[in-house]
């Protein structure tokens, strides 16, 4: 089955995303393919979205973060775009208020997360607002310290506004963060576009190294389990598993429960119809193979 690509811009106010967006749909212009963008903003209104040319699928996101308030509109709209276009890849810009783990939890439903291939975060740091960070409050000084460190590529941006010993510190500080994501100095988020269609957060069956800091996994069930297995199963789950969120169905039950798991915290609610038994992971440096033998292994004892 055909995924469609996704590519998550994340990064703080006035970084450089939308610049960014413009730079990428030029480049799927040229190539012909059918490209869909969702932009969240804060307020009521949007204000960037007139970079955004007829012929592209645009979704607006209004009125609240994606990975709060308005979560599930984003899942209804990614649906529908999933139901009713042939896609080839989707651009989500977030608020600069957006925290990258929750923007892929958001974005990561189980009715659809096997339909995406997660290509990665991009994450675009005004290199004066990232000198100047301490300054801002103290958790904004996290957030965008947490945007930095689950960014997969960085757009070190607006470097002509910092001498060379102030670029050097900033990209000493951003590496030191985050020694995996490619980092770049850049101006106007100007970053040769076949380096960012190398990234894939999505590791699949055989992979054998990981290098991205998150990574996501998805396992479908194929029968009911044990309720006591999957207990047992959580209950040895490595810290560096963050998000868990799907469906399972246990041998006593008709019909499968919603399951969530966040902090090492299970949550099951009980669903009155069949749902497609899907189980979203997100992770980071996690061995994907081991968890996929474990699940095996819980359906195998079910019989």
């Amino acid at each position: 089955m055909k995924k469609v690509e996704v590519y998550i811009l994340s990064g703080f106010l006035g970084s450089g995303k939308t610049t960014l967006l413009k730079r990428l749909l030029e480049d799927e212009r040229k190539h012909g393919r059918k490209v869909a963008v969702m932009m969240n903003e804060l307020g009521q209104v949007s204000i960037d979205s007139d970079v955004v040319e007829e012929d592209v699928f645009l979704r607006e996101l209004l009125g609240g973060c994606i990975c709060c308030s308005i979560q599930d509109e984003l899942e209804a709209q990614l649906q529908g775009l999933l139901l009713n276009d042939d896609l080839d890849v989707i651009y989500i810009e977030t608020t600069g208020a957006a925290h990258p783990v929750e923007v892929l939890d958001s974005i990561l439903s189980p009715l659809f997360a096997d339909q995406l291939l997660v290509k990665g975060i991009i994450t675009t740091v005004d290199g004066t607002r990232w000198m100047d960070r301490k300054a801002l409050g103290p958790q904004l000084q996290q957030l965008i310290i947490e945007q930095v460190r689950n960014a997969d590529y960085i757009l070190l941006n607006k470097i002509d506004d910092l001498s060379e010993s102030e670029q050097a510190q900033a990209i000493i500080e951003v590496q030191g963060l985050n020694p995996k994501a490619q980092c770049l100095l850049t101006n106007f988020s100007k970053v040769p576009i076949e380096w960012l269609r190398k990234l894939s957060v999505n590791v699949e069956k055989k992979s054998s190294h990981i290098h991205l800091n998150l990574s996501t996994f998805v396992y479908q069930f194929k029968k009911a389990i044990s309720n006591t297995d999957f207990e047992e199963f959580l209950k040895k789950l490595p810290d560096t598993i963050y998000r868990i969120k799907g469906y399972v169905k246990f041998q006593h039950s008709e019909y499968p429960f919603l399951f969530q798991y966040a902090y090492g915290m299970p949550l099951y609610m009980r669903e009155y119809m069949n749902y497609k038994l899907n189980l979203v992971f997100i992770g980071e440096k996690v061995d994907w193979e081991i968890i996929q033998e474990q699940l095996t292994f819980l359906e195998t004892r079910a019989g």
